[in-house]
């Protein structure tokens, strides 16, 4: 059992860098994970 299956995780931010590893993180972990992002036009 992974330590954090059966949980849900929200990450903001996960489009890239650390918001992005941070999601990467809570899925090897077992984690269902939500992950949202904004793209800022430029």
């Amino acid at each position: 059992m992974k330590r954090l299956e059966n949980k849900i995780a929200l990450v903001t931010g996960g489009n890239s860098g650390i918001g992005y590893a941070a999601a990467e993180a809570l899925i090897a972990q077992g984690a269902r994970v939500i992950i949202q992002a904004v793209k800022k036009k430029q």
